[in-house]
């Protein structure tokens, strides 16, 4: 046996069972391609050693930690432009983790923990991402063209000391000198050469409640720019994390490994407009452009538009046909309508009966002023639909249906229309039809919020639990202040036994928990979800405290009684668990209680003959509907 230092990648295929499930033959075709056209000559360039391959991995050895992080970031470059013309849920993507450490050698393998932990590292990154050790950043420093975003440190599974965790932010390519007719030329290795972040524009309206505007216009910025293949935009969930921080624009520029940062300001008052914005060149510091709109409120959409046209002029990016149609679309005629979209846009996402039915109201009241607001209608049927879980009977599925079917025959393209038709198809029993309008939804918009949390929601309910935490994932990301997600990601880490995952989420969903219910005390949704996330932590008496809020927060509320039984499930409190599911039997919908079958926490409750009856009313309950 050998021992020395190396730095190790390890990557694996992300989905890789659902892959295979859906189209085996396919599936293996494009890995194999992948491999033999990107992975290995990458792998050599940077004189790496391939170590082993597994049937969806690869572990490979360095000598030089820094040839470990450029040949990931360009595997994982590569694999985005490869990837660019496959619909989203066929796309092989990959996660990459990169470690330096100690490793034994034997017959041309290798062991230890420096394997272990990248192993470990390659599990905790974003798919086509990359996360690497606290040693791994340290080592690159300023070597490389990419930035690193703090993750925080992390337990990892068989590992006694914590790791800290950052995520490499790709940004722009690398840059290649080449010669023609004995000239050097700069040349970009791939199509995402034009890099932009655009951060959260600053609320300057004096009045809190106005920050659902501010973050509608950057948001509408975000989605505008992204339409334009040439140009790679950072994800809204990335550069919301710059929300309300002063920073430096170099700094944020490094940090998201891009060379342009538009900034600025929006200020609301009464029927008047004003907003600001500048392009700033990071590379040089140069301000490439920057103007004022002081405008009637009701120019707000040609404001957007102009912005846009703004940065691709100063880019001389020479948008295609389509590209341009898809830009100057204005999602409604209203501005009135808008302001209540947004105001219900940014309700919905509490998942509580109050905020969904306040939610429900903006949107109806957006229709009212623009009936052909297709984004507002299915705002409408995603409340509705969710709002199942409360009020079955008020909300029949036949309308919901005809009101996502609205919102599609006003815009078939609109991702959101096909994610809230999936979730109403799900709760009618028709899962092909329901997976078709999850998959439509990600191909359209992969870092739409909804289609990943429903689409995690109905592979749990199916107990396909490794494909839900893909998604469940995601959508935690895509969303810093979402607790739903962790703790779903909490519950079905426990049903695979993966215990290090399980409290990793645990410790996210009770403190994304702790900040929601700080601001919105009067919301039970994040106290009887924060108190599942403690009784997984094991704090029991923290954990039947929050349940008891939670409760006196809303006693009628039947998600946080429901999720309350659980609490006392998993601390063992049986009788008391199944007394309330019993009080809740009657006023579930038979849509509900089909959570009851992959819910890991009732495992204690589980083979209980009083349990067992209410299964059977399930079974009953399900041969009705069919």
């Amino acid at each position: 046996m050998e021992r020395r230092l190396a730095a190790i990648l390890a990557a694996d295929v992300v989905g890789y069972s659902r892959l295979i499930g859906a189209d085996e033959t396919g599936t293996l075709a494009a890995m194999k391609r992948h491999k033999n056209e990107l992975v290995d000559p990458k792998v050599s360039r940077h004189k790496g050693r391939i170590v082993k391959l597994t049937g969806d991995g690869i572990l490979v050895e360095f000598a030089s930690v820094v040839n470990a992080v450029a040949c990931a970031v360009d595997i994982q470059r590569g694999m985005l432009i490869r990837n660019e013309d496959v619909p989203q849920l066929k796309r092989i993507e990959l996660r990459i983790g990169v470690h330096l450490g100690d490793v034994i050698v034997e017959d041309g393998d290798i062991f230890g923990d420096g394997v272990n932990v990248a192993a470990r590292l390659e599990g905790l990154a974003e798919p086509s991402g990359i996360a690497v050790s606290a040693s791994v950043r340290d080592h690159v420093g300023s070597r490389l063209d990419v930035g690193f975003v703090d993750k925080g440190q992390h337990a990892l599974k068989n590992i006694a000391a914590g790791v800290h965790v950052y995520s490499v932010a790709l940004g722009a390519p690398t840059k290649i000198a080449k010669v023609v007719n004995g000239t050097h030329t700069v040349t970009v290795d791939d199509g995402y050469g034009l890099s932009v972040a655009v951060l959260p524009f600053t609320n300057m309206s004096h009045d809190p409640e106005q920050e659902y505007f501010s973050d509608g216009i950057t948001e509408d910025i975000i989605t505008d720019l992204s339409k334009i293949s040439r140009l790679h935009v950072v994800a809204r969930n990335t550069v919301f994390t710059y929300k309300g921080r002063s920073v430096r624009v170099k700094t944020a520029a490094q940090e998201l490994g891009v060379r342009f940062i538009l900034e600025g300001s929006v200020r609301k008052a009464g029927g008047r407009v004003r907003i600001t914005g500048q392009l700033i060149d990071a590379l040089t510091g140069t301000h490439l452009w920057a103007d004022r709109y002081d405008r009637d409120l009701t120019d707000i959409f040609a404001i957007q538009d102009e912005i846009t046209h703004a940065i691709v002029n100063q880019l001389r990016i020479k948008l295609l046909p389509e590209e341009k149609k898809a830009i100057e679309r204005d999602p409604t005629t209203s501005v009135e309508a808008y302001t209540y979209y947004l105001r219900g846009r940014r309700f919905s996402h509490a998942w509580t009966r109050s905020y969904l039915l306040l939610a429900r109201r903006m949107f109806q009241k957006a229709v009212e002023l623009d009936p052909n607001f297709a984004r507002a209608y299915a705002g409408i049927a995603d409340c509705e639909s969710a709002l199942r879980d409360w009020h079955e009977h008020e909300f029949p599925l036949e309308s919901i249906l005809s009101t996502s079917a609205r919102a599609l025959e006003l815009d078939p393209d609109l991702a959101e229309a096909h994610a809230s038709r999936g979730l109403v198809l799900h709760q009618d029993g028709q899962s092909e039809e329901a997976v078709a309008e999850f998959e439509r939804a990600l191909a359209l918009d992969p870092q739409l919020y909804e289609a990943n949390f429903h689409y995690g929601r109905f592979l749990f309910m199916r107990g396909e639990f490794e494909t839900a935490i893909e998604f469940f994932k995601r959508a935690a990301e895509i969303r810093p202040d979402d607790y739903l997600s962790p703790i779903h990601l909490m519950s079905a880490y426990k049903s695979l036994g993966q215990e290090t995952e399980r409290g990793h989420w645990a410790k996210i969903g009770i403190s994304r928990a702790e900040r929601a219910l700080e601001s919105h005390p009067e919301n039970s949704g994040p106290a009887h979800r924060g108190a599942l996330a403690l009784a997984h932590m094991g704090e029991a008496d923290r954990a039947r405290e929050w349940a008891a809020c939670a409760i006196a927060i809303d006693p009628e509320d039947i998600v946080a009684r429901y999720n309350t039984a659980c609490v006392y499930s998993i601390l063992g409190d049986v009788d008391t668990a199944l007394d309330m599911l019993e009080s809740l039997l009657p006023q579930s919908s038979c849509y509900q209680l089909l959570w009851f079958k992959q819910d890991s926490d009732l495992d204690a409750v589980r083979h209980h003959v009083r349990f067992q009856a209410m299964v059977e009313a399930i079974a009953q309950c399900e041969a009705v509907k069919h």
